[in-house]
């Protein structure tokens, strides 16, 4: 019996597979070309389909499957063109899902039964791309066999049971849907560790979420909350939420894994920063020091200082006395679109500083907004607090 045709009988599992798929708390997007697109009929027929399905794209012109992916793949069915085809899914899925979800992109290419003759094999690819790595399996069908509605059916059963395992279910494997003279192969990559891969200069920016899942591709944050956080203070969540709510955007703290003037943080000293910010906020992390820098990962964004920071921002002293140096840095922020949410912050000497206090150029006055005091006002500091620990 034709293995596809016996999964088909047992209609009560596969719904329940695909019931347990839309409560497995995994948001995906799928991309499906040349084949197996019934995949998307199969996960929408069981009620509940939009927890687990955030879009589902079908680029099947060469064109569409360009554009979507950004390139021109070298083949449209091969295996590498899904996993491309799955990591652009699960970037899209990033720009779409909320904060913290736990993302799935799979990406299927086939090339099956047409009206006319097919030089190659019939065969398919399928991919899966989480924050763990990159899977992926491939399956030759045998020519003359099945006709194209009954290959079409078993690459999307093979699809869903693909994406079923992205979803942490122990669904059986595509290869139960083959015969003996089919073909079937599977692989896994695993990602490396962002983490390692941004401290070697591999990455410039990374992206943590409040649930510990670490991910390269995530959409700029519209306000970032720079700092070393070392440690991490009330202050410093308090300070997040008031730009939240002037912005009326979520904020993102960011940490700088670089220095101008100190050595990299390690691996470990990172991981435990990150550590602090479990299951409270999202951490950007990034190779870059400087505001300019920032301004070139995080276009736009309203960036969070206190008043010692923005007093820094436009000391000349901090270009190398060059006044014209300073003007480029400033205007090159205001061209991307970057400003300023300027805190109120007690210095060490006990002295309140606002923003009233720091000298910016009128030129660049619009580049700056006061937290009023009112609303918020940072005395303690991370520096204290270390200081603290060490005498007590």
């Amino acid at each position: 019996m034709d293995p596809s045709r016996a999964l088909r009988q047992s209609d009560a599992s596969w719904r329940q597979t695909i019931a347990e798929m839309h409560a497995s708390g995994r948001q995906a997007v799928l991309a499906i070309t040349g084949g197996g697109s019934g995949a998307i009929a199969e996960l929408l027929r069981v009620p509940g389909g939009s927890r687990l399905l955030l879009e589902a794209l079908v680029p099947y012109d060469s064109r569409a499957l360009t554009a979507f992916l950004g390139f021109e793949p070298g083949q449209a069915c091969s295996a590498e063109t899904a996993v491309a085809m799955a990591q652009r899914a699960r970037e899209r899925a990033a720009k779409l899902a909320p904060t913290g979800a736990h993302l799935v992109g799979l990406g299927a290419t086939a090339g099956l039964v047409t009206d006319r003759p097919r030089q190659g094999e019939h065969r398919c690819h399928i991919a899966v791309a989480t924050g763990a790595g990159t899977d992926h399996c491939s399956m030759v069908l045998a020519k003359g066999r099945r006709d194209r509605p009954a290959e079409e059916d078993l690459v999307a059963r093979a699809i869903v049971l693909w994406l079923a395992r992205a979803c942490g279910l122990d669904a059986p494997s595509p290869r139960g849907l083959l015969d003996a003279d089919d073909r079937y192969t599977e692989a896994v990559e695993q990602t490396a560790d962002p983490i390692e891969q941004l401290l070697a200069g591999g990455l410039t920016r990374v992206t943590a979420w409040p649930d510990g899942q670490i991910i390269p591709s995530a959409p700029a944050p519209s306000v970032v909350l720079p700092g070393s956080f070392n440690p991490l203070h009330e202050g410093h969540l308090l300070l997040a939420r008031v730009a939240e709510d002037i912005r009326q955007q979520p904020a993102a703290f960011e940490i700088s894994v670089t220095n101008v003037d100190k050595p990299p943080l390690a691996a470990g000293e990172v991981r435990n920063r990150l550590a602090q910010f479990a299951w409270r906020a999202r951490v950007e992390l990034t190779r870059a020091p400087t505001f300019l820098e920032k301004s070139r990962l995080f276009p736009g964004a309203t960036f969070v200082v206190g008043a010692d920071t923005a007093e820094r921002l436009v000391a000349t002293r901090y270009y190398g006395n060059d006044e014209e140096r300073k003007a480029a840095a400033l205007q090159e922020l205001a061209d991307r679109g970057c400003c300023f949410l300027v805190a109120v912050r007690v210095d060490g000497a006990g002295r309140v500083r606002s923003l009233a206090d720091v000298a910016i150029p009128q030129r660049f006055a619009h580049l700056f907004t006061a937290i009023p005091e009112s609303r918020f006002r940072l005395d303690s500091s991370s520096s204290d607090i270390r200081a603290r620990r060490q005498a007590g």
